[in-house]
C-alpha cells in the first residue's frame, strides 16, 4: 500500500486545506496581506480544519455550517484567550470572503459571528529620553565583527524606523529610489500594497547619506538597506539590532522595533502634530486606531499635572 489516499493527499493529511494555500497564496502575491498575517491566518485555518476533521468533516468548504462555526468558536472561547479566538474569527471571516468572491461559495457561514471584544492596551513607549539614549551610538560595541559600513547600515536602519514610524516591513522594503534625500520623503509601501509619502527627518536623511556614500547608490531599484552578504535587509537582522542596542543602552529588553513606531506618533503629538498628520504618517486606515496615541500622551499630561500644578493634589 502507497503512504497516499485516493484523492492524491498524503495520507493522514488535514482535508481542505487545498483552498487554504490557494488563498493565502493569492494574498501572498498580491500583497493584501502582511506576511507576519499570512502566518496567522495559516495557523488558524489550519487550527480549523483540524477541529472540523475530529468531527468528520469531508473538506468541502461549500458544506460548512453555521452551527459548525458556532461550536467552533464556542470551543475556542473555553480553551484559548481572546486575542487567539479573535484573530481565528478574522482568519476564518477573509478566508469565506475570498471564496465567495470566487464564487465557490454562497452565504457565509460565519456572517453572525461576532469578534471578540479586545481590551485596549496602551504600548510600551520610548520616552523622549530613552529614544535618544538607544539611538546614540554606543561606547561598547554589541556585536563583533563589524566593519564602518554595517555600522553605517544600523545608524540608517534605526533613525529611519524612528524618523518616518516606519513598520520594520515598510523599511526592509525601501528601495534607493523611494527615498528623496533633498525633500526627506520616503515612499512607503504599506498594509494592503497602500503607498504614503512621510517624512523622516533631517538626521535619518544624514544616516542614510553616509551609508551610501560608503556603500555606494547601485540604481534606484537596489534594496536601500543591504544585509552584509547581500539582498535587502531582513526583519530578523532588524530586530537583533534592537536588542542589541537595547542591551548596550541598559534598557527595558522587551521593547521592539515597534515601539520605534509607537514612540514616533506619540512624540509627533507631545509636540504639537496633528492627530490626522499623524494617522497619515504612520498608514493607519482608521483614525481610531492612531487615537490610541492621544491617551498616551493625555496620560502624560495628567501626570505633570499631578506633579505640577498647586491645586492638582
Amino acid at each position: 500500500m502507497s503512504g497516499s489516499r485516493s484523492d492524491g493527499a498524503p495520507r493522514g493529511a488535514l482535508p481542505g486545506l487545498g483552498p487554504v494555500r490557494a488563498f493565502l497564496d493569492r494574498a501572498r502575491d498580491a500583497r493584501s496581506l502582511a506576511p507576519r498575517t499570512i502566518g496567522t491566518y495559516r495557523r488558524s485555518l489550519e487550527g480549523l480544519a483540524r477541529w472540523l476533521a475530529a468531527q468528520g468533516w469531508s473538506g468541502d468548504w461549500s458544506a460548512l455550517t453555521s452551527r459548525q462555526v458556532r461550536d467552533f468558536v464556542i470551543e475556542r472561547q473555553r480553551t484559548h484567550a481572546r486575542p487567539s479566538v479573535h484573530n481565528q474569527i478574522s482568519a476564518l471571516r477573509a478566508f469565506l470572503a475570498d471564496l465567495r468572491r470566487r464564487g465557490e461559495l454562497g452565504a457565509s457561514p460565519a456572517a453572525g459571528v461576532a469578534l471578540p471584544k479586545l481590551p485596549r492596551r496602551l504600548p510600551k513607549l520610548f520616552t523622549e529620553t530613552q529614544a535618544e539614549g538607544f539611538l546614540a551610538e554606543p561606547e561598547g560595541r554589541a556585536r563583533v565583527a563589524e566593519t564602518p559600513l554595517s555600522r553605517a547600515c544600523d545608524r540608517a536602519a534605526l533613525e529611519l524606523l524612528y524618523g518616518g514610524g516606519l513598520r520594520v516591513s515598510e523599511l526592509c522594503g525601501l528601495r534607493v529610489g523611494d527615498l528623496d534625500l533633498g525633500s526627506g520623503l520616503a515612499r512607503v509601501l504599506g498594509k494592503g500594497s497602500k503607498e504614503r509619502l512621510v517624512p523622516v527627518g533631517e538626521v535619518a536623511v544624514d544616516a542614510v547619506r553616509a551609508y551610501l556614500a560608503l556603500r555606494g547608490e547601485g540604481g534606484r531599484e537596489a534594496p536601500l538597506l543591504l544585509a552584509p552578504r547581500g539582498g535587502p535587509l531582513h526583519p530578523r537582522a532588524v530586530q537583533r539590532l534592537v536588542k542589541d542596542r537595547l542591551r548596550a543602552a541598559g534598557l527595558p529588553m522587551d521593547l521592539s522595533p515597534h515601539k520605534l513606531r509607537h514612540a514616533c506618533a506619540t512624540h509627533l503629538l507631545a509636540n504639537g502634530a496633528d492627530l490626522r498628520l499623524v494617522q497619515e504618517q504612520l498608514g493607519h486606515a482608521s483614525l481610531s486606531t492612531t487615537q490610541v496615541y492621544t491617551h498616551l500622551t493625555l496620560a502624560k499630561l495628567r501626570e505633570v499635572h499631578r506633579k505640577a500644578h498647586p491645586r492638582a493634589s
